[in-house]
């Protein structure tokens, strides 16, 4: 429990900038309890205001740009705002990366940014830059405090600005939102001034209510009507948290035979009897017209697989997605119908209407996923040289049941997908919003200052390295196991055709490290170790999700050439045994 000392309201002790003590108690009463700090001296007055309320959790990370990734890694799993608060001037701009990715991922934050009185702006005066509306489109609302509550209006305008803000952070589709407050000097409490916190407060807070969770008569029986003119469906739900209801529909739909259903790795709803292999055949020109689906239904937010969207884009097909509010993108170039309902709505009244698939068009995608997950083992098992894909094989089905598993971007989270392997038992966390590798690392702390289960961190040595600071500051991380795929470089963009055939590859593309995780892991107190070959990795992994009182590293080298040469020469052992059974 914080050191608070509620105020009488017949006690006359000074107070300190009310409005900020408002911010604690409207945000304490929202269920908004969780708070990521960075030291500063302007932002003091928020910082201390939050420390000291008795019902907010505050922690200090000291590298803005790591603090917003740990604070949308909490939020993540709480499903609402955690708190960042940083001082004036480039401290706030470093919170742009993960506020971008919490936009698109739909993350919600609350962003208080501490800023000069505006009569300061460009006047030279230390740590101070243009903050109004610094963040443009990337929050769904950017709000400025009034700098002086003296005036009984503008302390009221000040409880409204959150009260607003925590709404518009709350409402679907979540995301961040920006209030940037002017601090005049003094910056810090002198001893007899107090918050003024009242536990007791009745002060309201906005209430969301949910919209529409049905369909109406008339859009029932227009939907009905719309489905009896389509029998290749493919359902594709996008990434998502896990959810036991949308599941079971799913399952019950495959069972059904009314839809074809294709799952991403960061869907979290793979399962044995959906398409997850798709990425091996999905590029096939000669099967382009007969694998054609006439209606894509989506739900969720982007798909992994670069050649799925390639191959929809072709097709010459509708699409609906499902989503009860908000902007609709359009990745398949083919949006035709937006359907304003839940997911799980959506999927129940789809198993009551829609007719069966049609049989051969089913059979083009089933076969070929069956095959591919029938003999990929195998041919996984004859690469001679070890890598990483073999790595992954062995990796997955050894993580703990229940835990949390963060996937870098780059590689890391295309090989798992790659593998196809359903993971129904654990969550899968991936940076997909902006798809960048700079924040895996702190996103995954976030997660483990939430849940007592297992996080693991499934990452690349560039993303690792670039996130390093994640692990610079005081917490205990006792559930986060790290595995590193250490290439020594940027190894995807020997797969992607147009860097792989420059001269300029290994110097200014793939930028080659020599970093090690050793040296990391001892400077941060990690346990460390090191494989370069299956029966190594398969050793270690017989101890490593074992508990301990800290953090492990298991570091797994292996070079970028025979990643690429692997993944060829598995692509083409697949492609020959799909057309040898004639798939």
């Amino acid at each position: 429990m914080h050191n608070f000392r509620k105020v009488h309201p017949n006690q006359k002790v000074p107070l300190i900038l009310p409005q900020l003590s408002h911010l604690a108690s409207i945000c304490a009463k929202s269920g908004i309890t969780q708070a990521i700090l960075s030291p500063g001296s302007r932002c003091a007055p928020i910082a201390l205001a939050l420390i000291r309320h008795p019902l907010i959790h505050c922690r200090t990370i000291p590298d803005e740009r790591s603090a917003a990734f740990i604070a949308l890694g909490m939020a993540q799993q709480l499903n609402k705002p955690v708190i960042l608060v940083c001082t004036s001037g480039s401290a706030a701009l470093n919170y742009g990366p993960a506020l971008a990715e919490a936009f698109y991922q739909q993350i919600p934050l609350l962003v208080l940014t501490a800023d000069r009185p505006a009569e300061w702006i460009d006047q030279w005066d230390g740590q101070t830059i243009r903050q109004d509306n610094l963040y443009g489109r990337h929050v769904k609302g950017s709000f400025t405090f009034p700098d002086d509550a003296g005036i009984p209006d503008k302390l009221w305008h000040a409880k409204r600005l959150v009260k607003e803000a925590l709404s518009l952070a709350r409402c679907f589709p979540m995301g961040p939102v920006h209030i940037n407050i002017p601090v005049r000097e003094p910056f810090y409490p002198k001893a007899d001034e107090q918050y003024g916190f009242d536990v007791t407060d009745l002060e309201p807070v906005l209430e969301i209510q949910p919209g529409n969770q049905i369909l109406g008569t008339d859009a029932d029986g227009k939907l009905r009507n719309q489905l009896k003119a389509f029998h290749r469906m493919l359902l594709i739900p996008g990434q998502q948290r896990p959810s036991p209801k949308i599941s079971a529909a799913l399952a019950e739909i495959i069972r059904n035979q009314q839809a074809v259903v294709i799952t991403d790795t960061i869907s979290n709803l793979a399962q044995e009897e959906s398409v997850t292999h798709h990425d091996f055949f999905v590029d096939d020109p000669t099967r382009q017209e007969e694998m054609a689906p006439d209606l894509i239904i989506s739900f969720g937010k982007s798909i992994l697989s670069k050649a799925l969207k390639q191959f929809l884009r072709k097709s010459q097909t509708a699409h609906w997605h499902v989503q009860p509010e908000g902007t609709v993108p359009d990745p398949f170039k083919k949006l035709s119908q937006i359907i304003r309902l839940q997911p799980e709505t959506f999927l129940q009244f789809f198993l009551g209407a829609a007719n069966p698939t049609d049989a051969d068009f089913a059979q083009q995608w089933t076969q070929k996923n069956q095959a591919v997950r029938d003999k990929l083992p195998r041919y996984l098992g004859e690469l001679e040289a070890f890598g990483e894909l073999q790595a992954l094989q062995q990796i997955l089905p050894k993580l703990p049941p229940f835990g949390k598993v963060h996937l870098a971007n780059s590689l890391a989270v295309r090989n798992v997908n790659f593998l196809g392997r359903p993971l129904s038992n654990v969550e899968i966390i991936s940076n997909r919003g902006t798809s960048g590798i700079d924040g895996s690392n702190s996103t995954a702390v976030g997660c483990t200052f939430t849940t007592k289960e297992t996080v693991t961190l499934i990452t690349g040595d560039m993303a690792f390295f670039y996130d390093r600071n994640a692990f610079w500051h005081q917490y205990q991380l006792a559930n986060l196991r790290v595995l590193l795929f250490n290439n020594q470089g940027g190894g995807i963009f020997r797969m992607i055709d147009g860097p792989a055939a420059l001269p300029e590859l290994e110097e200014y593309f793939e930028t080659r490290q020599k970093l090690s995780g050793a040296h990391l892991a001892e400077e941060m107190g990690f346990d460390y170790w090191s494989v370069e070959d299956l029966s190594s990795l398969q050793n270690c992994l017989d101890t490593f999700y074992q508990k301990s009182l800290k953090p492990k590293i298991l570091e797994i080298k292996s070079s970028s050439e025979t990643n690429t040469r692997n993944l060829k020469l598995l692509k083409e052992k697949i492609r020959m045994h799909l057309d040898k059974n004639n798939l």
